[in-house]
């Protein structure tokens, strides 16, 4: 059946969709590693060159602060970003599940459709 067909179709493309949003995702949350880990070597730099790692010390560095939250913010992002994966990775599964019902629905009426044929050129022969 050509509605059989489109449904596949259908299937197939809500399951590209999700994995195309899980690996943007991933990207993302390497993305925001990267950046971190970027952040951390600048604040590390400008504490030794002010010979203050104490946060709350009067002379710890402007620049440090503000990289530190920075950093903790894409921390946090970044956390989000996870949570956004997991859910995501759920959802892909479902998909792909009604993807294989589809696709079994599919092959069950194609299979129908030749044994029919098959009957038909048996009564004809």
């Amino acid at each position: 059946m050509k509605t059989r067909e489109n449904l596949v179709r259908l299937k197939q493309f809500q399951v590209n969709d999700k994995r195309r949003q899980l690996l943007q995702l991933d990207m993302m949350i390497a993305e925001f590693e990267r950046m971190a880990g970027e952040l951390e070597i600048q604040i590390t730099a400008e504490e030794k060159k002010a010979g203050i790692t104490d946060i709350n010390h009067f002379a710890y560095p402007t620049f440090a602060k503000a990289a530190r939250l920075r950093r903790d913010n894409l921390k946090n992002s970044q956390h989000d970003l996870l949570q956004q994966r997991t859910a995501a990775e759920s959802i892909l599964a479902e998909a792909e599940a009604e993807l294989s019902k589809a696709e079994a629905l599919e092959s069950r009426d194609v299979k129908n459709r030749e044994h029919e044929v098959g009957l038909r050129s048996a009564m004809i022969g």
